[in-house]
């Protein structure tokens, strides 16, 4: 992957994870997510995080969302105005939202004595794209942001933004304000990328469900890619992307913590609170798994006795793929006598009826003889790449599931992930078995 900066290169810090002596102090940017800044006392409490890391002597960048809500209600206005609308004055309106809360933030960093002034997207500039509504960044160049922290300064920069090559205000999609911290990490070589969330770290599963889920001290970024894409919903698959290209740690950490409390690490020795999204080899006990996800609303279409011929699979996915349809997990039969395939897969329970549509309507391209298929399944995986030298990990799953009497309909794996799909109604016993299973659970809840 190319850079996505330029200019003269600085010298790399040594990582400071909270100033420790005999050590070069951290570059860090900090990102608050639309909860943490939902309110300007909310904004103050983040503000506090920041006081925090400038006073231990680290250079702060700071990245937010919008407030709370406020995404959501300026895309009902857009759809207001005209369900037609111009791509171009959606970003347009969007993007209004992460400047509000980068300004508000750069008042109440003054106020308490720090440097600090508002960058909106284009002013950096983060230069993307032209696909308005979903751009890619493609490049950023630092030295603006550079100068300021050498200053001095506090930066505050809208996440979730950039600017076309044709000069209009462009917004990045789902969970852009992430990728655009990670991406400003990159760009100014800092140390880790805090995202701070309404969660303290990343835990071993979802604790709503399982009371004795741990929080993980440090996971691997192929953990954390798999677990994203598998159903965890503390960081968005493109942030952890683009922090295994550039090797920018991840902090996931708690925005409603005490500011001023003693930092503790998760193992209760004085260090940073949270989750640390490392390299693998920054690791040094790999569990066999390190946690259980779950994704519910999953529906199975098997088409049967499709003609085993070349290009089949890409006319069926590409027929979808033309949809907007997302498919997941894909298993293929071959019939004995090689001459014609099963193949299921599956989509979103939202998706269904649209898939099935679709493929009704390209019989002419694809030959079948019958589409059957049911909502109400749920994927339930076992991640950890701790797989990759242990075997028997799937076999010892399957025999998990079985001793709770729950049934398989469909497995597929990787090299550090095992995927099941189940019955919805068995989703949360499958998760609680599998993680005392594994020995996820801790100890003393």
């Amino acid at each position: 992957m190319s850079p996505l900066w330029h200019g003269s290169a600085q010298e790399k810090r040594t990582a400071g994870f909270g100033g420790v002596p005999g050590k070069k102090l951290a570059r860090i940017v900090v990102k608050f997510g639309g909860t943490s800044v939902a309110s300007v006392e909310r904004i103050r409490q983040a503000a506090r995080h920041v006081k925090r890391e400038v006073d231990a002597g680290h250079e702060v960048i700071v990245v937010v969302s919008a407030m709370s809500g406020k995404t959501n209600e300026l895309v009902g206005w857009v759809n207001e105005a005209s369900p037609m609308h111009d791509a171009r004055e959606y970003d347009a309106v969007v993007a209004s939202g992460e400047q509000v809360t980068a300004g508000l933030m750069a008042i109440v960093l003054s106020e308490m004595g720090i440097q600090s002034r508002s960058f909106s997207g284009w002013q950096v500039p983060i230069r993307t794209d032209g696909a308005h509504g979903a751009a890619r960044i493609t490049e950023i160049d630092p030295t603006e942001l550079n100068k300021r922290l050498e200053d001095g300064w506090v930066p505050v920069i809208t996440g979730f933004q950039g600017i076309s090559p044709n000069g209009r205000v462009t917004t990045l999609g789902r969970g852009g304000s992430d990728t655009s911290a990670v991406a400003v990490a990159a760009a100014v070589k800092a140390d880790r990328c805090d995202i701070y969330t309404d969660v303290d770290g990343v835990y071993t599963t979802d604790p709503r469900i399982v009371p004795k889920a741990q929080r993980l001290t440090r996971i691997s970024f192929e953990e954390m890619l798999e677990m994203a894409s598998l159903g965890a919903k503390v960081l968005m698959i493109r942030s952890v992307e683009m922090a295994m290209a550039y090797k920018v740690p991840l902090l996931v950490r708690s925005s409603f913590d005490d500011p001023d409390a003693p930092q503790v690490a998760p193992d209760g020795t004085p260090g940073v609170p949270g989750t640390l999204v490392c390299d693998e080899d920054e690791i040094v006990e790999k569990q066999i798994v390190s946690g259980v996800t779950l994704a519910k609303a999953e529906a199975k279409i098997t088409l049967r006795d499709v003609k085993d011929n070349p290009g089949v699979a890409a006319a069926i996915f590409g027929t979808l793929a033309d949809q907007g349809i997302i498919v997941d997990m894909i298993v293929q039969n071959i019939a004995d006598d090689g001459a014609t395939t099963d193949i299921t897969f599956t989509v979103p329970d939202s998706e269904y009826d649209k898939a099935v549509k679709t493929l009704q309507n390209a019989g002419d391209r694809i030959e079948y003889a019958r589409l059957s298929g049911s909502k109400g399944g749920a994927k339930v995986s076992v991640v950890g790449v701790g797989m990759r030298s242990h075997a028997g990990v799937a076999s010892s799953m399957f025999k998990a599931l079985a001793d709770k009497g729950i049934n398989i309909q469909l497995i597929t794996t990787s090299e550090i992930k095992t995927s099941v799909l189940i019955d919805e109604q068995y989703a949360e016993l499958a998760v609680r078995a599998l993680h005392t299973y594994y020995g996820l659970d801790k100890k003393d809840a």
